[in-house]
């Protein structure tokens, strides 16, 4: 047998696993890439990515059901620990083009390759304190994702950087009503930072600078047209002496001209300071610990077969944080000018708050155990409808609110897979999956720029002992055309074009039963 399988001897054995441990708690830092749609991440497990997440909640020996369904946990007998790790690799590589919002085509690349490549931790703990009740504890990152373009990319003003991780500790228990029915349910304190940065386009906010001056002109022309129609109306009564609404009406011309004369002047003076390319940068940081809940339900209508219902609640975030900007020296000149100050936007480092909700989850999961095989599937369903928009409000009154729109629908995930037993110690395993996307063209933006997903994993599987065993897993994710049909910004500058996507995972796991 190969050298990398040989049996590790009782002193090795917890060593090795408080390495991979070691490893896990470092890495709960680290934001992960998303592998399910969305945002949503499920790896949790080297075991269960083998068969593609199929029999998340029911296949057993895998101490990760304290997070996906703690009613499983009534079958882990003894006190288990379980570490893994998953290296994310993804990329989203951009194609298209983009203008401003007068039709100016936007200078810059297509962004290089969004994604990178980082490690998603997992660590779980359970333990029976009677014959029907288990607890546990898991830490894993549920949800997560990054992004990150060139600076000077053409899609700058939607997006640069995006960056969310969602860290969950759950407690969970399980209570066995007996030898066929078991329930279970968790508590879960989650942890969210995000990290938002993208360019402004100060010549977008010009013109809209410019387009607020031609409306306040068009409201006193307006003003003055209905003042000089007055008038002329009291002449024709007689109730105004012709010399003298002669003279109010050239004096209302007068003050007309003089507006519109300072009007051209205050817009020579924006275009001026904010010419095409003047770039500024915004930078929103925030986090927030909100409590969410799962409970779980775990049969087996026969020696073989088992069954599991999963619910995760929706956990809504109300976020604190930070806004920082970097205007132009052209965009400070207007901000100088009084008589701009009061009525523009002034890019000043701000408090701000948001309201986020990661989705719920339900899932329904099968296994079927033979004494050769066992086989599969899962079927899970996410409310992405919860995510309409990403409003933040910020502290200073004079600075906008900013909405981001999403617009998103419920996706499912359906999974097959199983696994193959050569020996006693060896496993082999298999998978396949689907996975909706919950975006569409005419929603998809840069920061998410994912797309409906197909799976195809395998892994491998040693028991050294009875109370030691190492898993690890490979997985390819093939992603749709990912189409984006008009991402719009702040400013109104327009994003078209088409991502290509795909990720691939490498997951590795340490079990010790004491």
């Amino acid at each position: 047998m190969h050298k990398s399988f040989r049996p590790l001897s009782n002193a090795t054995r917890p060593l090795a696993l408080a390495a991979l441990s070691v490893a896990v708690a470092g890495a709960l830092v680290a934001p992960g890439m998303a592998h399910a749609s969305a945002f949503q991440l499920k790896e949790n497990s080297a075991k269960a990515m083998g068969r593609a997440y199929a029999g998340s909640a029911t296949a057993g020996g895998d101490v990760s059901v304290v997070a996906n369904n703690p009613a499983a946990m009534s079958d882990l007998d003894g006190t288990y620990v379980q570490a893994d790790i998953t290296a994310i690799n993804f990329s989203a590589k951009f194609n298209g083009s983009a203008h401003d919002a007068l039709g100016n085509p936007i200078s810059g690349g297509n962004g290089g390759d969004a994604g990178t490549t980082l490690p998603v931790p997992a660590l779980a703990i359970s333990t029976k304190v009677s014959d029907r009740v288990n607890l546990g504890l898991a830490l894993d990152v549920p949800f997560g994702f990054q992004t990150e373009y060139d600076r000077n990319w053409m899609g700058r003003y939607d997006a640069i950087k995006t960056k969310l991780q969602s860290f969950d500790s759950t407690l969970s228990a399980s209570f066995k009503i007996n030898d066929q029915w078991s329930v279970g349910a968790s508590a879960i304190a989650e942890r969210t930072n995000v990290d938002l940065t993208n360019a402004i386009n100060f010549n977008g906010v010009g013109n809209g600078i410019i387009n607020g001056i031609n409306g306040q002109l068009a409201a006193g022309a307006a003003q003055a047209a209905a003042g000089i129609a007055q008038i002329q109306a009291g002449m024709a009564a007689g109730q105004i002496p012709p010399a003298q609404g002669a003279a109010m009406i050239q004096q209302i011309l007068q003050q007309a001209q003089q507006g519109a004369a300072t009007a051209a002047a205050a817009k020579a003076g924006v275009s001026a300071a904010t010419p095409p390319g003047s770039d500024g940068y915004a930078q929103v940081k925030g986090n927030s610990w909100a409590w969410g809940w799962q409970v779980g339900a775990y049969w087996k209508p026969t020696a073989n077969d088992r069954v599991a219902l999963d619910y995760r609640s929706r956990i809504s975030h109300n976020f604190d944080g930070t806004a920082n900007f970097t205007t132009t020296p052209g965009y400070d000149l207007l901000l100088a000018n009084p008589a701009l100050a009061s009525s523009i936007p002034p890019f000043q480092r701000t408090e701000g708050k948001a309201r986020l909700t990661n989705p719920a989850v339900a899932t329904l999961s099968y296994w079927h155990q033979e004494e050769k095989f066992g086989l599969g599937f899962d079927l899970a369903w996410t409310q992405w409808s919860v995510m309409r928009q990403l409003t933040l409000n910020y502290a200073n009154p004079q600075q906008p609110t900013t909405v981001l729109p999403f617009n998103w629908r419920n996706t499912w995930y359906a999974s097959v897979g199983g696994d193959y037993y050569v020996t006693d110690k060896l496993t082999l395993r298999a998978g396949v999956a689907i996975d909706q996307a919950p975006m569409s063209a005419s929603n998809r933006d840069p920061r998410v720029p994912d797309a409906a997903r197909r799976m195809a994993t395998f892994g491998i599987g040693y028991k050294a002992s009875e109370h030691f065993e190492i898993n690890a897993s490979y997985a390819h994710i093939f992603v749709s055309h990912a189409g984006v049909n008009g991402a719009t910004s702040a400013t109104g500058d327009v994003l078209t074009g088409s991502f290509d996507d795909y990720g691939n995972l490498l997951s590795v796991s340490a079990q010790y039963k004491f």
